[in-house]
């Protein structure tokens, strides 16, 4: 085998995508219909909301940091602008500036707690968590919103086929919207000069501030690209269910978390893909799916989700403890 692919098939990414055939081909055998092009539409549908926030967690965890009020925020944020739509008819560039503009503003408060405050990002984004939320709660009164504009239930999608019954399949809003997100934050990572700050930041943020990296600045950045991301799948996840809910988004963080840890993101910072992310919420999402194909109790989706974290923390800590053993032996040679 050549080198490259050598190294490649010794990858975490390479690992979890065998995991993810295996469970693909059990299904396949298992239910027909997991192979159908519905389900597949479906299940990135259904999916899009968590791949986004995903795509946002992974640049906060790699800086070393965690935020855990991204669901809140997408609330506040989804609430306020669909509010606003339904009174004052802005349409999609409006809906979006909103939207965006108050995920980025809450994004950059927790920037700025985690700088002012230096203690643990957990704190610090449990606690935004809780107060985001009880605003919400306090000036909504928990209320739902059932009627939402046409132009938005309407959504955007592109009918790529149409099947001997007349059904659509298409090329939707959610699964346009969380490509984009990848892409981004691909780009961002890995062909900008701020990506590679970020990745420095969280393997050694005394070292990145020697060598003149703005740790501060880095922070306020990721913590608002969180933010505004969160707007933008507030978004997605509101015209996928045609509602909103100010209790609907919060409690699905363990997903993303699960998400981004399962594809090989360090806790500590300083490692992390995008690849591998989109692995993690594939895993996820096909084993979500696979439970309701199977006809399985919904209250084993968190038990399965657990167990597949567990599996992905044991994997990496085999993965860098055998590093560090070459490193040692390398070192002592």
């Amino acid at each position: 085998m050549p080198e490259p692919f050598k190294r490649l098939a010794q990858t975490h990414e390479a690992r979890l995508l065998l995991v993810i055939l295996a469970m693909a081909a059990i299904l396949l055998v298992a239910t027909p219909e997991f192979a159908t092009l519905q389900n597949l539409v479906d299940v990135l549908s259904a999916n899009a909301f968590i791949g986004i926030m995903s795509a946002g967690l992974l640049v906060v965890i790699i800086t070393g940091g965690i935020d855990l009020s991204f669901a809140a925020t997408a609330s506040v944020a989804q609430y306020a602008a669909l509010t606003i739509a339904n009174r004052a008819g802005i349409g999609w560039p409006g809906v979006f500036a909103i939207a965006l503009a108050i995920g980025l503003v809450l994004g950059l408060l927790n920037g700025v707690f985690v700088n002012s405050l230096r203690t643990s990002a957990l704190i610090v984004t449990i606690a935004t968590m809780n107060v985001f939320y009880g605003i919400l709660l306090t000036l909504t009164h928990g209320a739902d919103i059932f009627a939402l504009p046409d132009w938005f239930n309407a959504g955007i999608e592109f009918v790529f086929h149409t099947d001997e019954q007349g059904a659509k399949l298409a090329v939707n809003f959610q699964i346009i919207t969380v490509c984009v997100v990848f892409a981004l934050t691909w780009l961002l990572l890995k062909r900008t000069n701020i990506g590679r700050q970020i990745y420095a930041v969280g393997g050694n943020p005394e070292a990145a501030q020697r060598v003149g990296f703005r740790v501060g600045g880095i922070n306020l950045l990721v913590y608002g690209y969180m933010g505004a991301l969160a707007g933008v799948a507030s978004l997605v996840q509101a015209q996928f269910v045609q509602s909103v809910s100010p209790t609907a988004l919060v409690g699905r963080e363990l997903d993303v978390v699960a998400a981004v840890v399962i594809g090989g993101t360090s806790l500590s910072g300083g490692s992390g893909t995008v690849l591998g992310t989109i692995l993690g919420v594939t895993l996820i999402a096909i084993l979500k799916n696979g439970l309701i194909l199977l006809g399985v109790s919904s209250y084993w989706s968190m038990f399965s989700t657990g167990l597949v974290i567990i599996g992905a923390v044991i994997m990496m800590a085999l993965e860098t403890r055998k590093h560090r053993v070459v490193a040692e032996k390398g070192g002592a040679a």
